[in-house]
This record gives C-alpha cells, structure tokens and sequence, in this order.
C-alpha cells in the first residue's frame, strides 16, 4: 500500500501527522505498519520530501516556521526543546523569526549537527522545559531569560514586562526561575527590576522611568496603570497631586536617555516638577 494511502487509512498514524504539522520519521512509519518500499517509493515520488535525514514533510511545498521548527525537534529526536529566540516566538513574545532554531537538550545526549540549528546542554532540562507545550520548548520564564550577556539591558527588561503584560508569566515565577541562574546576565538590574513589573510597569521604559527618575530622584511613589475615566489608562498616577505621567512609548525605539518624556497631550516636566 501506497505511504500516503495508509496514512489515510490509519487513524493514529494520520493524528500524529497533523499534530506534527505534517511531518513524520522513518522510525514512526515503520512502527506504524508503512513498508519499507512504500517510504522509499514515497520519498523518490516526490510525495513526501526529505526535511532532514530520516524525517519527511507529507505534504510537500508547505514551508512555514511551524514546519521547520518541529522538524528540527524530530531530527533530533528523544528529549529536545526549542529554547531561547526560538521558544520566544513560539511564545509570541518575539516578532520575527529567528534565523537559526535554538534547541536544548540534557547535558548527558549528543545531539546530530544540523545546518540552521543550534543546540545547547543543560543539567536543568527537566525543570526548564514546559511539561505540555507544542511544540516543545522551555517554559516562559527561562524563554525570556534565556538572554546573551551583548544583549541591550532595554530589550532584556522588554521582554520580561512583555511577558507579564501578555500574563504568560508572573513576577513571582519570573523571580523564582532568575533565582535558578546564578549566572544570569543582566540578573542584578532583573531582580531590582521585577518588583516594578510586579507593580504594574509594562515596558522597559516604564521600568527605566521607575528606576532611574522616580526613585532616583526621591519623587512619590505613583500608581501604576491606574484607571481614569471611561475605562482610559495611565502609567503613573501621583493621586495627592492630582498628575498623570505618561512615559513616552519612543524610549523603547531610541533607548533610555537619563529623562522621562512626555507623551500625547501631558506636560511632563511640569508634572514631575509639581510632584517633587
């Protein structure tokens, strides 16, 4: 019978198929009962194309990220998980693609060399990777952590209030996984960091705000997100003095400056010099 006939025809084969964004590997059609002629003829069809060696894309010409990804993770095989960018975007909480798949594996497996794929070891693969995700990859938190030590203090701290702000992830577990990296770059500005984020701050301009102007400079303590009228937002509110702070969203193109600026149709200058 015909590889993709018997796909067809068997209900567990053609789930897992799906599941895999239609892929398969030549150990888990043999196991379902495809021949070995059945995959050979398959493959120099051109019904099934070759993704990586002993790992085949069943419907031919599909060429997304969900496909490279999961073929990556099957290539491997046995315990593997997409980490850093790549469990990021997965994640949602990057919004290109990276470039290269980023996977882990424990520190004991020896991983094949593929072209665009990088794999790492860890002695912590079990409590860093999500338990159901799918495609697999590490859990949120160690998804943002997973950061390099040349990577911009702005975008770390980015990243981590996006994550909060998306509720995919809480101060409290952020906290718990940074304490698990003794190593972590960036860590000490993190943990000073995460109880703003814990308090409302949703970007890292926000984060630089609290940090560098208002507790710098001995200002009050502002509510963060507080609700105005007509269900509108602000960043800060400094409710004794009857001021709104908006932090301006462009900080997080252009980069910290040493000052907070005004956004839209608030005075922010005045406002911080009122509240002093």
């Amino acid at each position: 019978m015909r590889a993709d006939r018997f796909i067809e025809q068997s209900p567990r084969l053609r789930a897992r198929v799906l599941g895999q964004a239609g892929l398969v590997t030549r150990a888990q059609a043999l196991t379902a009962g495809v021949g070995v002629e059945a995959l050979r003829w398959a493959v120099t069809s051109g019904r099934w194309a070759t993704v990586h060696p002993g790992v085949y894309l069943t419907t031919p010409g599909r060429d997304d990220w969900e496909v490279r990804a999961v073929g990556a993770l099957l290539s491997v095989g046995g315990p593997v998980a997409l980490s850093g960018a790549s469990a990021r975007f997965a994640w949602g909480l990057e919004r290109r693609e990276p470039h290269v798949l980023h996977l882990v594996v424990p520190a004991d497996r020896r991983a094949p060399v593929r072209d665009g794929i990088r794999v790492t070891r860890t002695r912590h693969f079990e409590e860093r990777v999500h338990a159901s995700a799918w495609p697999h990859r590490t859990t949120v938190e160690h998804s943002v952590l997973e950061v390099q030590a040349r990577d911009p203090v702005d975008r770390v701290l980015a990243l981590v209030a996006h994550a909060c702000q998306q509720q995919l992830t809480s101060e409290a577990r952020l906290s718990a996984a940074l304490a698990s990296r003794p190593g972590q770059p960036h860590g000490a500005l993190l943990r000073e960091c995460l109880s703003d984020v814990g308090s409302g701050a949703e970007s890292a301009a926000e984060i630089r705000y609290i940090r560098d102007v208002e507790r710098a400079h001995g200002l009050p303590t502002a509510t963060r997100q507080a609700v105005l009228g007509q269900d509108r937002r602000c960043d800060n509110l400094f409710e004794a003095q009857q001021l709104v702070l908006e932090v301006d969203i462009l900080l997080q193109v252009r980069g910290w400056t040493g000052s907070a600026r005004a956004c839209r149709r608030r005075d922010c200058a005045v406002g911080l010099a009122a509240a002093a």
